[in-house]
């Protein structure tokens, strides 16, 4: 079955993907500003729960990985005609991750103060950290079983169904936020930052039964662990580890720029937090496209279809940059409000602000990072999107970042880096697909 490029092709992917994919997002922007307007220690909370929903974004995405491998694997087989021969795949690699959830759940709870005090968190800060990560963190097995059903569907051209799990989880998730964190009078208490978590972990559980029912009932694919291991369990195996090392890398970043504001003190974190839930917010945005040529790449790569494919890079990039471009207009017309949404401390605020232009400025660079991101995962090109984010990491972000500390930029200078890391990204991800597949195009 040939794979057609076009408008209609690429937008049935993407934007049921680009909903889906801004629900993880959502859960942490509903979450900031809810605990931003706390009437009790609102800055603490604030900052406790950018802090925890840092660590547990990297937990997530290092651990993730192997939805983006599934994906790949099940849509290249797709394209090849081949399906059944990875049937039983998705089950065992299901297993597998969630029993290295587990481990890696029953380690940090064992060390939840000493996680965080790394963070330079301290005082109620930390105190907060510690009350929201012990009940945030059973979330994660179950978001990890979510994530790698959607990656299913997602290799089976099928971004539907996890948008409806998505927008579903994400609107129980804010309903549960407002009832659990004020409280209902004379019913519910007030419960604060804890309230946020449990709010959210509902939300988690709930979609990860959604996906499981709708896996069973919509697909072929089963879900029942078989053996011997399928013979594409050990590519997958190789693929997350790149990913794995990738995503180390990625949330290396990540945990560096949070580190640097808590130390520059309470309203750089609480600022930071804002700022980084709306990068994030942003980027899942995009990613709508992104997952569009993850799903459309692999299938077109395994159908040997490289016209198909060079078309489709050209295509997909040009609709997310018409995507970053509103996003960029929108972000400047509503500067301020924007702000008011997640905090009312002006201290906070004017933190916030004097920043803000540099994320929305560094959009069109995300966007070109992020939709080549996509259409390599579809490849199964996880090796070089390991190097890539190394190179991006350690040799852009960190040094740019220390030097920025160093030149006395402060607060800036972890945004500026931001934008460095994403420039070195994007370019090498179009200077590696334009040596490999030009060659092979007919009239590019």
């Amino acid at each position: 079955m040939s794979t057609q490029v076009n408008f209609k092709s690429i937008n049935q992917l993407a934007i049921p993907a680009t909903i889906s994919g801004i629900a993880e997002p959502i859960l942490s922007i509903t979450d900031t500003a809810i605990v931003g307007n706390i009437p009790v220690d609102g800055l603490e909370s604030l900052a406790a729960a950018g802090i925890v929903g840092s660590f547990l974004s990297m937990l997530i995405w290092v651990l993730g990985q192997t939805r983006s491998s599934i994906s790949a694997i099940i849509s290249q087989y797709l394209g090849a005609g081949r399906l059944d021969e990875v049937k039983n795949m998705p089950a065992q690699a299901i297993f597998l991750n969630i029993l290295l959830s587990l481990v890696v759940l029953l380690t940090t709870i064992f060390v939840i103060e000493e996680i965080f005090a790394l963070f330079n968190a301290s005082g109620k800060i930390l105190e907060y950290c510690v009350s929201y990560y012990s009940i945030r963190v059973w979330g994660f097995p179950l978001t990890l079983f979510t994530f790698a059903i959607f990656g299913i569907f997602r290799g089976l051209q099928n971004t539907f169904y996890p948008m409806v799990i998505a927008m579903l989880g994400a609107g129980l998730n804010i309903l549960l936020d407002f009832v659990l964190v004020y409280g209902i009078d004379g019913f519910i208490p007030a419960l604060y930052l804890e309230g946020a978590a449990w709010a959210s972990l509902i939300a988690q559980a709930i979609m990860a039964i959604l996906a499981l029912i709708l896996l069973v009932k919509k697909t072929d694919i089963s879900m029942k662990l078989t053996f011997p291991l399928n013979k594409e369990i050990k590519r997958l195996i190789f693929m997350s580890l790149n990913l794995f090392v990738r995503t180390l890398a990625l949330n290396a970043a990540l945990m560096l720029a949070v580190r640097e504001a808590t130390t520059l003190g309470d309203r750089f974190i609480g600022a930071h937090t804002i700022a980084v839930n709306l990068w994030l917010f942003a980027a899942f945005f995009i990613d709508g496209y992104a997952a569009a040529g993850n799903s459309m790449g692999g299938k077109l790569l395994g159908a040997a279809d490289y016209n198909g494919l060079w078309k489709l890079a050209k295509t997909i990039f040009k609709y997310g940059m018409v995507v970053s471009l509103a996003l960029m207009c929108f972000g400047f017309i509503f500067y301020r409000p924007i702000g008011h949404l997640f905090s009312n401390e002006e201290i906070v605020l004017n933190t916030f602000y004097s920043i803000f232009y540099i994320v929305i400025l560094g959009l069109p660079m995300n966007t070109l990072a992020f939709i080549f991101d996509g259409i390599f995962k579809g490849m199964g090109e996880m090796k070089y999107l390991r190097n890539v984010l190394l190179a991006a990491t350690f040799l852009g972000f960190i040094p740019c970042l220390y030097l920025g500390m160093y030149l006395g930029l402060g607060f800036y200078a972890i945004w500026i880096a931001f934008v460095v890391w994403m420039m070195i990204r994007g370019f090498s991800l179009v200077w590696k697909f334009r040596r490999k597949f030009r060659p092979l195009v007919q009239n590019p």
